[in-house]
């Protein structure tokens, strides 16, 4: 197929490289020259994926025209807070019925919307779906074994796209609950930061168990509130996704929370990580999300709480230790 993925970061050129190994026509749209220039020069991300050679038969450009010119399918690969202008700038190249497949993963802030929410209004003429997953772009660029899931609205999207990405060492599955998938992958960069900020604190195994696991309880309860499938969030978009973001030295947002535990602001370990930490911008999203529909979220709230009122990451951990006792489960009742 005729392929372009827009945004060349780590995941795209992960992405990119596994597509053209698939034997596909890529064609590669980054915003930023130098990046370009680099791409076009080495065929490695130098500084975001270093160590992975892109096939020569992928091109480059910064010209989104020129870039999505009888294409076949788009991957949306730049960071969430840039989804909506994207799409809006890619609008006038989609075709009618073309595919676009978003791979970013995140909730529109101002609007609370999913991502893929946000590209259909954008783009109105194409067929969205989603690819979620614990998949971590250093290792998908090495063939280290990887599996993931695609979200459509159709049986018929889903499988279609399934094949277009699944190779010997990635795995992919498909599911109609958009919703779950999309949720799993927002909140638990939210819970990563928490993870981090744990292990910054000195924290051990039992902690992070802790948290990965009551993460997993906050973010299936919003998510089946909001109408995704309880089994999602036990699948690789939710578990799986959440398990791997806690725990990889290779996650962002868990490296960020590291360095908050340490001390420094949000910003300043942005300004560490070097990458776009989607766990600070679904954060507030995620709490403002729990308000609407009346769900206890206390790890994302204490999470807010450090990243934008300056509360001491040790005193938001004791605030979580000494909540009123409660049950493990409510829908879990005595026989006697």
């Amino acid at each position: 197929m005729k392929i372009c993925v827009l945004g060349a970061g780590s995941w795209g050129m992960a992405l990119t490289r596994l597509l053209a190994n698939n034997g596909h026509e890529v064609y590669v749209w980054s915003i930023d020259e130098d990046e370009i220039n680099m791409l076009k020069k080495f065929s490695e991300h130098k500084t975001k994926l270093p160590g992975v050679k892109i096939p020569g038969s992928v091109e480059y450009t910064t010209d989104m025209g020129t870039a999505l010119e009888d294409r076949e399918l788009v991957v949306m690969a730049v960071p969430s807070p840039y989804i909506r202008s994207t799409a809006r700038n890619a609008a006038p190249y989609i075709k009618e019925n073309e595919i676009i497949v978003n791979v970013a993963k995140g909730i529109e802030e101002t609007t609370l919307k999913r991502l893929s929410e946000v590209i259909s209004e954008e783009i109105p003429q194409a067929q969205v779906a989603i690819l979620s997953g614990p998949s971590h772009a250093e290792e998908v660029g090495k063939d280290i074994p990887t599996t993931v899931v695609v979200g459509a609205p159709t049986q018929e999207l889903a499988k279609f796209v399934q094949d277009v990405f699944m190779g010997d060492r990635f795995r992919v599955y498909t599911s109609p609950d958009m919703i779950g998938i999309e949720l799993g992958g927002a909140v638990k960069n939210v819970i990563a930061l928490a993870a981090g900020i744990a292990d910054g604190l000195g924290c051990g195994d039992n902690t992070k168990a802790a948290l990965i696991t009551r993460g997993i309880y906050e973010l299936t309860s919003l998510g089946v509130a909001m109408g995704g499938k309880p089994e999602t969030f036990s699948g690789l978009s939710g578990t799986g996704d959440l398990i791997v973001t806690c725990a990889s030295q290779h996650s962002r947002n868990r490296r960020a929370g590291y360095l908050m535990g340490q001390g420094y602001t949000y910003k300043e370990a942005m300004d560490c990580v070097k990458m776009i930490v989607e766990g600070v911008y679904s954060a507030k999203a995620a709490l403002e999300l729990a308000k609407q529909y009346n769900i206890q979220m206390p790890i994302v709230e204490v999470v807010n709480r450090i990243l934008f009122e300056d509360y001491p990451a040790q005193e938001a951990l004791n605030d979580l230790l000494t909540r009123d006792k409660k049950s493990e489960a409510s829908t879990l009742v005595w026989g006697n």
